[in-house]
C-alpha cells in the first residue's frame, strides 16, 4: 500500500485535481467548502490502472496552515507537486517542495494544472520555470505532467506516470513494530473513538492491545478500516482508520503515536543531524525553532554541539530540548521551522539523548558512530537484505566489531525480532523474514496441490528453488515442518491434512494397470503405451502399489520383491550373477533383465565387476 500527497501553493488546484481524479471532495470541513480553501489534511483513494490501491492525502497550501501540511506530508511515498499554468512556481511552492526534499520524498510528479487557462508558448514557459526550480533536489528528475481539473486533459496521463513511479517504490517493511502517528481523532455513534494516520513499522490487528504515546494510555483495538473498507489486519503503508475501545475522544490528540505497549518511550531531548535550508538565516546556538516530526509539534530549543552558528546550506549535529515530550525514534524525520518559514530539517540520531558538553570529541565521536547505523538496526538491516544468514556470516557483513555486535544480535533474537533456524551453522532469519518465507511456502505447496492433486507432496528441492533460499533452506523447511506448518515425508512437502482421493473411475483405470503387471510380472507391459497417465502412476508408486526401475519400466510390487529376493538368494549361493542368468531367472527378455540389474546397482543391492554382478 502507497500514500500520494499533494504538495504546493495556495489555490493552484490541489484539491479540484485529487475530486477529478476520486470523486471525493478532501475538503470535508465546512469552513473549507466555504471559504474554497483546504485547512486542515483531506483524505481519499484511488485505484491506478494497474488495480494498486493508493491513499492520497490532500494538505493545505496556504503559510498560515503549513504545520497541517507537515501532519500529512510525513507518510507519503510519492509526491504530486502542484503548480498552477496561470500562476507558475510561487513562495509555498518553494517551502513545499524544500520540505519534501528534507522529509526524504524522492520520488513525485511535477504536476502543471489549470492548463486550459494558458495558450500552448505561455504553457511551455511555465514548464521549464517549474523545471529550473526543482534542480538540486529530490525531484530534479521527477516526470512533468499538465493537466485540467475541467476538461481531464492529462488526468490519464498522471495516474500512468504516478503507476510507473510507484512500481519502482519500495514497499513499507513490517519490522513488526507499528506505529500509527495520529492526525485525527473523532467518534462514531454506536462505535466510538476513532484515529486516523498512516501506519508504518509493522501491521495491527482486531483484538490487538495498543498503547498511546505519550501518555501510556492502552486501549483495545475494536475495528480496522482502510479505504472504508473494513480488515482484520492493516498493513504498513496503509491510511488506516482505527475504532478504540477504552479511551475517549478527550483522551487522544493530534501528534500523538498509536503503537504497541512498551515499544515508544517519550522523550523531551533527541540528538539529531541537522541541515539547514540554504535560502535561510544562519541559525544561532539555542536558537528557539518549532519542531515538526510525523504529525506532533512541539517548541524546541536548538543545542549545537560543535559550532556557535549554523550557517544557511550547511549540516551539523546537535541537540533539540523539547517543551513537551515527544514518541520519537531513531531514523525519524523532521522539520524546524520559525514562525514565519521552513529553516531545514533532519534525522533523529538518538531519541533519548543525554545532556553533552558542546565540543566533546568523545560525544561527536559517538554520535557519528550512531549516525552510520546502530547495531540492532545494521544487524537487522544486513539480516533483511539477505534473507538468511549463517551467524557468523552475518557478524562479519554486518561491518560490526564482534564485541559490538554479539550483544546486539543477543538482544534482538531475546526480543524476537531475530529467530534460529537451528542448524550446525545456527542460520538466522529476522521474524518479519520468517513470516514472509512461512506464508510463500505455505502458498507454493498449496498451488502444488492444486495443480498436481493426485501427488501427496511438492519436491523438497522444489520448494526451495521457488523460496530462494540458497542458505539455510533446509533449515528452514524443518523448522516449518517442526511449527506444523508443513509435512514431510522422504524427498516431499505437504500441508497438513492434504490427502488424495482418486475417482472411482480412477480407481478403476490404476486397478487394471496393476493387474496387467500381475498377469506379466517379469515382462510387464510399458506404461508409457498401456498403463495410465503419469500422475495415476506416481498414485500407484506413492502407495508402494508399484516400483519404477527405469523410465519405462515398471514391476508390480509384490514382483519386484520377489525379484530382489531371488537375486540376493542367488548371489549368496553363487557369488555372482550374469544378466543371462538373470534374464532365465525369470524367463525374461534382455531388456528387462537389464533394467532390473541397473536398478540393483543403483540402489546399492549389487555393484557390477565386469559383466558379473556381486552383492555389495
Amino acid at each position: 500500500m502507497f500514500v500520494i500527497g499533494t504538495a504546493g501553493h495556495v489555490d493552484h488546484g490541489k484539491s479540484t485535481l485529487v475530486k477529478a481524479l476520486t470523486g471525493v471532495d478532501p475538503d470535508r470541513l465546512q469552513e473549507e467548502q466555504e471559504r474554497g480553501m483546504t485547512i486542515d489534511l483531506g483524505f481519499s483513494w484511488l485505484t491506478l490502472p494497474s488495480g494498486r490501491d493508493v491513499s492520497i492525502v490532500d494538505v493545505p497550501g496556504h503559510e498560515r496552515f503549513i504545520k497541517n501540511m507537515l501532519a500529512g506530508a510525513g507518510g507519503i511515498d510519492l509526491a504530486w507537486l502542484v503548480i498552477a499554468a496561470d500562476e507558475g512556481v510561487m513562495p509555498q511552492t518553494r517551502e513545499h517542495l524544500a520540505i519534501l526534499d528534507l522529509l526524504q520524498v524522492k520520488s513525485g510528479v511535477l504536476v502543471v494544472s489549470k492548463r486550459e487557462l494558458v495558450d500552448a508558448d505561455w504553457l511551455a514557459l511555465v514548464q521549464e520555470d517549474v523545471r529550473a526550480a526543482v534542480i538540486g533536489t529530490a525531484l530534479e528528475a521527477a516526470p512533468q505532467v499538465a493537466v485540467s481539473s475541467v476538461t481531464r486533459e492529462g488526468l490519464p496521463e498522471l495516474l500512468a506516470v504516478t503507476d510507473r513511479l510507484l512500481e519502482e517504490c519500495p514497499g513499507r517493511q513490517d519490522l513488526g513494530r507499528p506505529r500509527l502517528p495520529i492526525d485525527r481523532v473523532f467518534t462514531i455513534a454506536g462505535f466510538g473513538t476513532v484515529v486516523t494516520g498512516t501506519l508504518s513499522g509493522g501491521h495491527l490487528e482486531i483484538g490487538q492491545e495498543v498503547e498511546v504515546a505519550p501518555g501510556g494510555l492502552r486501549a483495545r483495538i475494536r475495528g480496522l478500516q482502510t479505504h472504508r473498507q473494513k480488515v482484520e489486519r492493516a498493513e504498513p503503508g496503509a491510511r488506516t482508520a482505527v475504532n478504540l475501545t477504552g479511551l475517549a475522544k478527550g483522551d487522544l490528540a493530534r501528534g500523538m503515536v498509536l503503537t504497541l505497549p512498551g515499544l515508544l518511550k517519550p522523550t523531551e531531548a533527541a540528538d539529531v543531524r541537522l541541515r539547514l535550508l540554504a535560502e535561510a538565516s544562519p541559525l544561532k546556538h539555542n536558537a528557539e525553532v518549532n519542531f515538526h516530526s510525523g504529525s506532533a509539534e512541539a517548541l524546541a530549543r536548538t543545542r549545537l554541539l560543535d559550532r556557535d552558528e549554523l550557517k544557511p546550506g550547511e549540516t551539523a549535529l546537535a541537540q533539540l530540548r523539547l517543551d513537551r515530550p515527544l514518541a520519537l525514534a531513531r531514523g525519524d524525520l523532521f522539520i524546524l521551522r520559525s514562525p514565519s518559514a521552513t529553516l531545514g530539517g533532519g534525522t533523529v540520531l538518538e531519541p533519548h539523548a543525554r545532556r553533552h558538553r558542546r565540543r566533546d570529541e568523545g560525544a561527536l565521536v559517538a554520535l557519528a558512530a550512531v549516525e552510520r547505523g546502530a547495531p540492532d538496526d545494521i544487524l537487522l538491516k544486513t539480516l533483511e537484505a539477505q534473507g538468511v544468514l549463517e551467524e557468523t556470516a552475518l557478524l562479519e557483513r554486518s561491518g560490526l566489531p564482534v564485541p559490538q555486535a554479539r550483544p546486539a544480535l543477543a538482544g534482538l533474537t531475546g526480543s524476537g525480532r531475530v529467530r534460529s533456524l537451528g542448524g550446525a551453522a545456527t542460520y538466522l532469519i529476522s521474524t518479519a523474514g520468517w513470516e514472509r518465507v512461512s506464508a510463500r511456502a505455505r502458498a507454493e505447496v498449496e498451488a502444488h496441490h492444486r495443480q498436481f492433486p493426485l501427488r501427496w507432496g511438492m519436491p523438497r528441492e522444489e520448494l526451495k528453488s521457488r523460496l530462494g533460499l540458497p542458505r539455510g533452506g533446509d533449515e528452514a523447511l524443518a523448522a516449518l515442518v517442526q511449527a506444523g506448518a508443513l509435512q514431510e515425508r522422504g524427498p516431499s512437502i505437504r500441508l497438513p491434512g492434504q490427502e488424495v482421493r482418486l475417482s472411482a473411475a480412477q480407481e478403476s483405470r490404476l486397478r487394471a494397470f496393476l493387474d496387467a503387471l500381475e498377469a506379466n510380472p517379469y515382462s510387464p507391459p510399458s506404461p508409457d503405451s498401456s498403463g495410465p497417465d503419469p500422475e495415476l502412476l506416481a498414485v500407484a508408486l506413492e502407495r508402494e502399489q508399484a516400483v519404477k526401475v527405469t523410465d519405462g519400466m515398471v514391476f508390480g510390487a509384490r514382483a519386484y520383491r520377489e525379484m530382489v529376493q531371488r537375486v540376493v538368494d542367488y548371489l549368496k549361493a553363487h557369488d555372482t550373477i550374469t544378466l543371462a542368468q538373470v534374464r532365465d531367472l525369470f524367463g525374461t527378455s534382455r531388456k528387462y533383465a537389464q533394467g532390473f540389474l541397473e536398478h540393483l546397482d543403483q540402489t546399492r543391492v549389487t555393484r557390477r565387476v565386469g559383466d558379473e554382478r556381486v552383492l555389495r
